[in-house]
């Protein structure tokens, strides 16, 4: 008999299933818990943090919002078949498209800077989301944000100190104390 009653889909940031995406699929692996990472590339390609203007350019002209969208709901329905509980981690453009697949009957969905949100703020969550925000965005006002996901049900949102990737201990924006207290957070939301 299978214990694993819990999956958990991890959805990356521009550059792909980097190590940081990896090490985040592995701090959530145990007993009861199956994790995958979502490779949105389908050669399942890898950019270096060098490469952030090239890698944001193929994200939104071979990819963007819409494409993944579908292949991930019939995933995830399949998944909430099998599975007690079935969550969503977003990093960055994983966490806009995480943000989106919030109104399936998931158990949580969590969305780690995800700053394209705004740009779907007419969602309406069907389970509890977590999203986590740094206090400064190069492009726009974070606090903005804030305050327009306050007013949603079933959304937490929460600040931290730093800039978009303070999580990543490889990204050159990475903050040390944010990190180990949002991965606390997501430890205990989910």
């Amino acid at each position: 008999m299978n214990k694993k009653n819990r999956k958990i889909f991890i959805l990356h940031e521009i550059y792909g299933v980097n190590d940081f995406i990896q090490e985040q699929a592995l701090a959530y692996n145990d007993a009861y818990t199956d994790v995958e990472c979502i490779h949105f590339y389908s050669d399942e390609k890898v950019f270096s943090y060098a490469q952030e203007k090239e890698a944001y350019a193929h994200f939104t002209n071979e990819i963007g919002f819409d494409a993944p969208l579908e292949i991930l709901a019939r995933k995830l329905k399949t998944a909430i078949q099998q599975y007690d509980k079935v969550l969503v981690i977003g990093f960055s453009v994983g966490a806009t498209i995480a943000w989106r697949l919030s109104t399936l009957p998931l158990h949580r969905v969590v969305c780690v800077y995800g700053s394209r949100i705004r740009q779907y703020l007419d969602l309406q969550p069907s389970c509890p989301t977590l999203i986590l925000l740094p206090n400064h965005e190069k492009n726009f006002n974070v606090q903005d944000l804030k305050q327009a996901l306050n007013h949603i049900q079933y959304v937490q949102t929460i600040q931290f100190p730093g800039e978009h990737g303070f999580m990543d201990c490889y990204n050159s924006a990475y903050h040390y104390e944010s990190a180990i207290q949002a991965h606390t957070y997501i430890k205990n939301f989910i």
